[in-house]
């Protein structure tokens, strides 16, 4: 089962305010304990959304409406993710749980969500692709 630990952002974050060596130091540390346990698949961080634009689809079949950040941080507004292959919801939410927690900037929040699996048919048709594309480059070398 794959969970994303979706960070979310602060005003500090907002910011670009920066939290401290050690915080970083315990961040890396945290990520090595993943990777060294088997479950990390993937950790970013995001920039603020002042660099983000937002692109919002009408009901109605108009033209997209484009909103340029700063967004709101009440929003659910994400500063960065995880992404964890681990056997169980609790197991990613132990994980979660031991995320370090930066000192003195405001409070800090985690969202754990789990990924939608892939169903086998579409992992099959993907696979296909694939094989089909690799096939189609090596008789591209074989013929150059």
């Amino acid at each position: 089962m794959r969970f994303m630990l979706i960070v979310q952002a602060t005003g500090y974050s907002e910011a670009g305010v920066k939290p401290c060596r050690e915080y970083a130091e315990a961040v890396a540390a945290y990520r090595k304990s993943l990777a060294e346990a088997g479950v990390l698949l993937a950790a970013e961080e995001l920039r603020p959304s002042s660099a983000g634009i937002r692109i919002g689809y009408p009901t109605n079949g108009e033209e997209p409406e484009f909103e340029a950040g700063p967004f709101a941080t009440g929003q659910g507004l994400p500063a960065g993710y995880t992404l964890i292959e681990v056997n169980s919801a609790e197991e990613a939410i132990g994980w979660a749980r031991q995320m370090p927690v930066p000192p003195g900037l405001g409070t800090f929040g985690i969202e754990v969500r789990e990924l939608a699996e892939q169903s086998v048919w579409a992992k099959e048709t993907m696979n296909r692709a694939l094989e089909a594309d690799l096939k189609d480059q090596l008789d591209m070398l074989k013929h150059s």
